[in-house]
Formats: C-alpha cells, sequence, structure tokens
C-alpha cells in the first residue's frame, strides 16, 4: 500500500482525531516531496526563533477563510478542510517541522479581528490596507479576478462604467473586493452587506447596477439570472497572501520568502493544479 493509500484506509478506520492531524501533516509533507522535488531540495530553513513565533503551543495554528470557495474546495475524511490556501499552510507547517491546526473563520473579516488575541499564528486571506493595520502580509501566492454582475437589460458594457454617478453597486462587506471598493469606488453608490446572499437578495430585488464578485462566483449566479452579464475586464485581483501578527517579526522574513520560494518552484502550481481550480485561480507574479 503506497503512502497516500495508507492515510486514505487510516482516515476511515477510526483514528483520533489529534493522531488523525498528525498523520494528515505527515502525509502533506510525504507529498510534497514526491510530487515537488525542486521544492523538496530547500535552502530556506527556519532557525529556532522562527518555529518558536509561529509554533508558540508546539503546532502551526493557520486561520482559514472557509468563505472562500476557490482556496477551500472540500473536507478531509477528519474534518479538516481541503483545498490550496490548507495545502499552503501545510507546506509552512512542513517546513517548520510541526504539525497544523486549522482555526476556521466564516469570514476573512473575522480573521482579522483576532489577529491580536493569540488565537492564530498564519492567516491565509486576502492583502488589504484595513488588514494590513494588525497583520503583516506576504506578496500574494494566488491570485483571483473580482468584477461585477449587472442585470437583465442593463446598459452597462464596461467595469468603468459602474462606479459612475447614479449607479449603485451591492457588495458582500469585508471581502477582500468589498475592502478594495470600500477605498477606491468614489462616484457611485456602494451598499454594503453581510452576506453574499443577502447582497444577491437585495440586487435581485432592483435598484442596483451591479453586484460585485468574485468572477468564478459569479459565473453561478449569472447563470441562475437569465440575461444578466458578467462584464468582461477586473476592478482589481484579489491577493491571496499569507499573514503573521505584527509582533512576528522574525517570522514574517521567513513568510516572506516561503512565498516566493513557493511560487517559483511550482509549488501553489501544484496545488491549484490538485485541487481543481486551473482556469479560476493563478499564481501570483513574483514579488
Amino acid at each position: 500500500m503506497n503512502r497516500r493509500s495508507f492515510f486514505g484506509a487510516a482516515a476511515w478506520t477510526g483514528i483520533g482525531g489529534r493522531a488523525l492531524r498528525r498523520l494528515t501533516w505527515l502525509a502533506a509533507v510525504t507529498e510534497m516531496t514526491d510530487t515537488n522535488p525542486s521544492f523538496a531540495k530547500e535552502t530556506l530553513m527556519p532557525d529556532a526563533k522562527i518555529v518558536a513565533e509561529l509554533a508558540p503551543t508546539g503546532v502551526l495554528r493557520a486561520a482559514i477563510n472557509m468563505g472562500n470557495f476557490l482556496l477551500v474546495t472540500g473536507k478531509a475524511p477528519n474534518g479538516d478542510p481541503t483545498g490550496v490556501s490548507p495545502d499552503m499552510a501545510l507546506a509552512i507547517g512542513a517546513r517548520l517541522g510541526v504539525p497544523v491546526k486549522f482555526v476556521p473563520y466564516a469570514r476573512p473579516g473575522e480573521i482579522a479581528d483576532d489577529a491580536e488575541k493569540g488565537l492564530w499564528d498564519i492567516g491565509n486571506i486576502g492583502a488589504e490596507p484595513q488588514r494590513a493595520a494588525v497583520i503583516s502580509f506576504t506578496a500574494a501566492y494566488a491570485e483571483i479576478e473580482a468584477t461585477y454582475l449587472v442585470p437583465a437589460g442593463s446598459p452597462i458594457k464596461s467595469v468603468s462604467e459602474v462606479d459612475q454617478p447614479g449607479k449603485k453597486c451591492a457588495v458582500t462587506a469585508r471581502s477582500a473586493y468589498g475592502l478594495w471598493l470600500e477605498n477606491n469606488y468614489k462616484k457611485g453608490e456602494l451598499v454594503q452587506f453581510d452576506k453574499a446572499a443577502d447582497a444577491l437578495a437585495a440586487f435581485d430585488k432592483g435598484g442596483f447596477d451591479a453586484y460585485a464578485g468574485l468572477r468564478p462566483g459569479l459565473i453561478d449566479d449569472q447563470a441562475k439570472r437569465p440575461g444578466s452579464r458578467i462584464l468582461d475586464g477586473q476592478f482589481t485581483a484579489v491577493q491571496q497572501a499569507v499573514g503573521t501578527p505584527k509582533k512576528n517579526a522574525a517570522a514574517f522574513e521567513f513568510l516572506k520568502a516561503f512565498v516566493e520560494e513557493a511560487k517559483a518552484k511550482g509549488l501553489v502550481a501544484s496545488f491549484i493544479e490538485r485541487q481543481g481550480t486551473i482556469g479560476r485561480l493563478s499564481v501570483a507574479p513574483p514579488a
């Protein structure tokens, strides 16, 4: 039985939660070594100070935004999230030589709220100025295009026509693209909703010229609304990065270098391929 088959079998035979998380980590280490030989030959190795900063409890506590359907695409048999974001956390844990404990959050803003409470060590969310007040962010490891959905019969043809006097746009509050619009949507009226479902419901009732979202999600939204259109182009690309609380200065330098190495050596690309998000999620360019 190969290593991956053993993990699958063990996961279904009643291994306890803590042991299974340990096994998840070991399986991830093995798979990254086997499928990414260039990455396995790392030159960037953390010292004891970095490990102490990033894993003060003996495990790497990784805050994961469960609301991002491109970065979290499923669950493991033990209930842990799977996807590109959890894969990145497991890769960082592997390099540090510690197990990973996932700390799930429903929304990215909640991760930022807890940045100074000592509840997580790294947070994989979109890097935005508002969040950077309490979190140090690496350069992006992946990008997601954000654009607008317009209702049936709309005369709007381009992204630049949405932020104009008299135009009204619905968006999910505290999303990465929502934070970008909060800073950059200047001429029209931006209406923020706590949940995407609420924003879409308001959009469906009429009175809105556009609904802002991530292009892959808008594809499904458009399919449910005959006559609606997704505008070509983008108003921003959401930069998915690795963050750590501001106090972790030494660890931040390590994380920055790790992300650049992971992009350059194909690790991020391999995660995107394995999770089936090619064409919807892109490897970010070098910093």
